[in-house]
Order: C-alpha cells, then structure tokens, then sequence
C-alpha cells in the first residue's frame, strides 16, 4: 500500500509525517511518498525523507496513494474515489466538507475525533499533544508582549516584583500554560469549570480561582459542557476581576463542535490595566475575549494588548510535527495488517466504545467518520449536524 504524505495549504507550517516516522512505516511494509518540499517550513529536507525510506514526488504521483496523511483537509476536488484520508477534519464545525467527502466516496479519519478517554488513545490524541504546545507558546508570546520583566528580580537598582499570570481553563493547553508561566517566574492565577480542576492547577504551581456555585462541567467524552447564561456571568466576573490585575492574561476554552465561549467581555477588557496582554488561543473558532480579531495583534484605547495568532502549534513546526507524526503513526500501525488497511467494528478507537462500555458516549464514533460513500452509523450527533 502507497501512503501519501502531501505538502499542507498556505498558512501551515506544519508536515503530517516526519522522516523518522517514515522509517516505521515503511518497515510494516508501507510504500511512502512524499510531495517534494512538504517539509521545508518545518526543517525537514526532501534528503531526509529520502534517507529514511521515502520517495519524494510531485503532488499528482502523492495523490495516486491508496492512503493519503494530512493535518489540514486537502481540497476534495483532488481526492479520487475510494481514496482513504487521515486528517484533522474538524467535522462537527465544517459539515460540508463531511458531505463532500461521502459524494466523492472518500473514506476520511478525523484525528480530532480521537477517544480520548481511552487508554490506548493517549499515543493518538492529536489534539492533547498539539495543545500542550499551544500553552507554551501562548505564554511565550504574552512575555514577548508584556512591557515587563517576568521574574522577581533583585538588583542594585531596586527588586522587581514577579509579573502576575492568569490562565483562563486548565485543560491540557491550560495546564502547560500554567507551568510555563511559572517557570518563567510569574505569580500564576487558574481558573477552570471543573473542579475537580484545582488539584490538576495546583500540581503545577498554579493557585485556583474558585467561584461560587463550581462543579464538574465536564461532559462524558472529557471536553467541558457547555454552560447556562447566568453561571457563564458568574464565572467571567469572578475571574476578570482577578485578571483585572494581571500583566498577561492566556484564554484556553474551547468547547468540542462550538465556537470558543466568551470568557472576558469587553467591558472586562476597559477595566484591565494599560499594558496588559491578553493572548487568546481560540481566535480561529470565534475567540474567547470579546474583542479578539483573528490573526492579528493590536492595541486597545486603554492600553491592552490583544493576541490572536490562530494555530500556535503551527508556530512551532518543527516540534509540533514530530508530535503530530508521532500519533498519525502510532495510528496507522494500529490498524495495519500485512501492508493493507484493516477496518474493524471492533476497534473502539474507530468507531468508539460499544454501547454499555464506561467509555461510551451516545451518539459519538471514533475517527472513522465516512465509508463506502456513507456516514459511520454510529456518528448520529454528526448526522443531526449534516442535516
């Protein structure tokens, strides 16, 4: 079986398949070709790629593959019948892609459908380790920003207090976040819907906001609930007005299938002190600061910074595909049997846990989005969204 590995669209930095990857790969007994020059935004020569097994073609001889690896979706009109694509698909905010996929008869895996519940997942979860990424580098660009020094320092000058950090949810991207953040030398302030959260926050140096009222916002398949109006209310006032103080303030809420929720308001940001920079991880899904702009960088009236550089792990390349590499390969392998594709019913990481299971969620799959030209039936919450 040829596997392809193309060259991503404008804007992404990043390679589906690393050259060390590639050496797995074709030891199980895959054909992998390589569209020349697919690496080179994130430091991986076509030589490389070549050393370690792969052939590096052009673009129409990749998509001749049987089995095509991505992380953006490729234009479907390039895609041939029966073709198997691995990508992130995100499918419950792009159901037209979804629809595209099953006219052209294309079998597609979203990665970002991962179980993530499930132990064996963990090797696989996409979104867990380009996340983790993501946190630092926020972090990061907020201390790029910020008119101050980070740490507590001591100087014949005089001391400078350590800045203050506030995190906005302690997922995985949150929780790096916070470690980074105190690493770096900042006093850190967390705040998460769950919490059960704070333990998670305090592990890594980070002091919990609690709010009145908290419990576990945490829905079956571990991503937060969405959450009624009036606690919504509660929990923004409570954390801005921590944040009301902070020097760098890093927003991480993302709610699985939906735009990012608002979590500071602009009146919020009129209050926050001049200098301070908000870095808003979720720019590319609606944002979760009110006034966040998607892909820039710019100044309020009052001083504020706001960040809304869309895919952080993009900006990492180099490590961020090797990560990304990691899990497509670890995948792969798993449903490899004598060089050829095995689909099983059976396999949870596929079509999710079966029904029963204390991994099962209702109306959720696995990757396995779209087959032989028809949605997977256990994907009924996607099915509602085609609608």
């Amino acid at each position: 079986m040829r596997l392809g590995v193309l060259t991503e669209p404008e804007g992404e930095n990043r390679v589906a398949i690393v050259p060390n990857s590639v050496k797995k790969l074709v030891k199980k007994g895959l054909e992998v070709l390589v569209q020349s020059g697919a690496g080179n935004m994130s430091n991986y020569s076509d030589s490389e790629y070549e050393s370690a097994g792969a052939s590096v073609v052009e673009r129409e001889s990749v998509l001749s593959s049987e089995l095509i690896i991505s992380i953006r979706m490729p234009q479907i009109s390039e895609l041939r019948s029966g073709l198997n694509l691995v990508c992130v698909a995100d499918p419950f905010r792009h159901p037209e892609i979804i629809k595209s996929c099953i006219s052209s008869n294309v079998n597609l895996f979203s990665m970002d459908m991962i179980p993530r519940r499930l132990s064996r997942a963990q090797s696989m979860d996409v979104n867990s380790s380009q996340d983790n990424l993501a946190g630092y580098k926020a972090v990061l660009l907020g201390a790029s920003y910020v008119p101050r020094g980070i740490p507590m320092m001591t100087t014949s000058a005089g001391t400078v207090k350590p800045a203050k950090v506030v995190i906005m949810g302690s997922g995985v991207a949150g929780l790096q976040a916070i470690a980074t953040a105190k690493r770096l030398g900042a006093i850190v302030y967390a705040s998460d819907v769950r919490k059960s959260a704070a333990e998670q926050i305090e592990s890594v140096g980070g002091r919990f906001i609690e709010v009145e009222g908290m419990d576990d916002f945490e829905d079956e398949s571990g991503y937060a609930k969405p959450l009624t109006p009036e606690f919504i209310q509660k929990v923004n006032d409570t954390v801005c007005e921590v944040a009301s103080e902070a020097d760098i303030i890093v927003t991480t809420a993302r709610i699985f299938g939906r735009p990012a929720p608002i979590t500071i308001p602009a009146s919020a940001v009129s209050n926050f002190k001049s200098g301070t920079v908000i870095v808003d991880m979720n720019a590319d899904v609606g944002g979760n600061c009110e006034l966040t702009r998607p892909g820039e960088i710019y100044t309020t009236d009052n001083g504020v910074i706001i960040v809304g550089t869309s895919n952080l792990p993009g900006t990492l390349a180099n490590t961020s595909s090797m990560l990304y590499s990691n899990n497509l390969t670890t995948f792969i392998l798993s449903i490899l049997n004598e060089g050829e594709l095995v689909i099983s019913e059976e396999d949870d990481i596929l079509v999710g846990a079966p029904e029963g299971s204390d991994f099962y969620v209702s109306g959720m799959g696995g990757v396995l989005i779209c087959h032989d030209g028809k949605l997977h039936p256990k994907q009924t919450r996607l099915g509602g969204a085609l609608e």
